[in-house]
C-alpha cells in the first residue's frame, strides 16, 4: 500500500480527471435551450441550389480556403461532431452523478489530509519531534558506518585467508 501522501496525490489526480470527464460530458450532451434575448437565427440547412453552388465553386477553385462553408455561416451552430444532446430528464440524473462522485472523491481527499502525521500538533511538537528523529537517524547511521567497517575487515581477513589457503 502507497503512503498517504503518494494516496492524497492519487486522489487529487482523480479528481482532476473527473472534473475533466465532467465538463466533457456536459459540453457533449447538455440539451440546447434558447437564449431569451439572443437573436433568432434560421439554422435550417442551406437549399439544394445554394449547396450545388458551393460545391461547383469550390471544385472551380480547389485553391480556396472553403470559407463558404455552410457551417462557417452561421457561428451558433454547433458543429462539434461528438455533441449529442441528451434527454433533460437523463442528464439531469447524470449531472446528480456527477456531482455525487466529486463530492466523495473530495470527501476522500479530506479524509487523507485529516489523517496526515502531526496534522493535530503544533509546529513546536513537529520540530521537536523532527530533532528526535534526526538524532535517531545519526545514531544508525553511526552504528551502520561500524557495521560497514566491520564488514571489510572481515572481508579482507577472508581474502587473506583464501589467499593463504591458495600458496598450500
Amino acid at each position: 500500500m502507497a503512503d498517504r501522501l503518494t494516496q492524497l496525490q492519487d486522489c487529487l489526480d482523480q479528481l482532476a480527471t473527473q472534473f475533466y470527464a465532467s465538463l466533457r460530458y456536459i459540453t457533449t450532451h447538455h440539451p440546447s435551450a434558447p437564449i431569451p434575448t439572443q437573436p433568432t437565427h434560421d439554422l435550417s440547412p442551406p437549399s439544394p441550389t445554394i449547396t450545388s453552388a458551393l460545391t461547383a465553386t469550390a471544385a472551380a477553385d480547389p485553391d480556396a480556403d472553403n470559407q463558404n462553408q455552410p457551417s462557417s455561416q452561421n457561428p451558433n451552430l454547433n458543429t462539434d461532431p461528438g455533441y449529442r444532446p441528451a434527454d433533460p430528464v437523463a442528464f439531469n440524473a447524470a449531472l446528480h452523478e456527477l456531482a455525487h462522485d466529486l463530492v466523495l472523491k473530495e470527501q476522500q481527499i479530506e479524509y487523507l489530509i485529516g489523517v496526515l502525521p502531526g496534522i493535530e500538533k503544533s509546529e513546536q511538537e513537529q520540530e521537536e519531534r523532527i530533532k528526535v528523529l534526526a538524532a535517531e537517524l545519526r545514531e544508525v547511521e553511526k552504528e551502520r558506518r561500524e557495521i560497514v567497517g566491520e564488514k571489510e575487515e572481515l572481508v579482507e581477513r577472508l581474502d587473506r585467508v583464501i589467499a593463504g589457503v591458495r600458496r598450500v
